[in-house]
């Protein structure tokens, strides 16, 4: 690292903010923060997300197999910086792994895997989500203040860009999943539509006609009622 860091930090934070979601994925977010900080970090950092569901953790991207393997090493004995971070919404570092007094297994493993020391940022508190970005130098790091300020403010900032992909990836896949749902509906009561016309059915009449056609032709519900909008014709099993 350079004697003043000051103005390659402030240059990484920039680019930061200027990243845009429409041109990016969480993994390419999360590359692009550990390219930023091999700039302005000692210790050839790499980096990852650890994301906390229905209190089971998992790795949601990362940018290096150190980052993914000393994560998972976490959840297999379930404690470690990241877990921390996630859980308590407070930061969370193992300034040296060869010295530790917290977490001195997962330390130990850390060493042997030539991981020096490791930085933990929670996702900020108001987007209700329990993550942490975690950062992963792969030599031995300096704990003097100076390097552990630096790292901390990185962190901090770009936890950020880093929690609002995340929450956006989530948002566009809920949204994906939603379509796909009022699709189906759609396409469902068009072919119950035409059930209803054709034959005189009721409505509950022409959607068990369907469900009898997708269990006997081991086909889904709104595949039998695409089809049969499209072709007329309902598969037989």
């Amino acid at each position: 690292m350079s004697p003043d860091p000051t103005d390659a930090v402030q240059s990484a934070f920039d680019e930061l903010g200027r990243l845009s979601f429409a041109e990016h994925s969480l993994e390419s977010v999360l590359q692009r923060v550990t390219d930023l900080a091999t700039r302005v970090l000692p210790g050839e950092p790499v980096t990852s997300v650890t994301v906390v569901e229905r209190g089971k953790p998992a790795t949601a991207a990362a940018s290096g197999e150190l980052a993914l393997t000393l994560d998972e090493t976490q959840y297999r004995l379930g404690s470690g910086p990241c877990l921390a971070a996630a859980s308590t919404g407070r930061p969370s570092e193992l300034v040296d792994t060869r010295a530790a007094t917290d977490w001195p297994e997962f330390a130990a493993h850390a060493a042997e895997q030539g991981c020096g020391s490791v930085l933990s940022f929670p996702f900020p508190a108001q987007e209700r989500v329990a993550g942490a970005l975690n950062v992963y130098a792969r030599r031995f790091t300096v704990s003097d203040p100076r390097t552990l300020d630096v790292l901390g403010r990185f962190a901090a900032y770009a936890v950020v860009p880093v929690s609002n992909m995340y929450l956006y990836e989530s948002a566009m896949e809920r949204a994906g999943h939603l379509q796909t749902a009022l699709d189906s509906r759609a396409v469902i009561d068009q072919a119950k539509g035409i059930l209803m016309e054709r034959f005189k059915l009721t409505a509950d009449q022409a959607f068990q006609v369907l469900t009898r056609v997708s269990m006997e032709s081991n086909t889904k519900v709104r595949d039998v009622a695409e089809r049969f909008v499209r072709t007329g014709e309902l598969p037989t099993g």
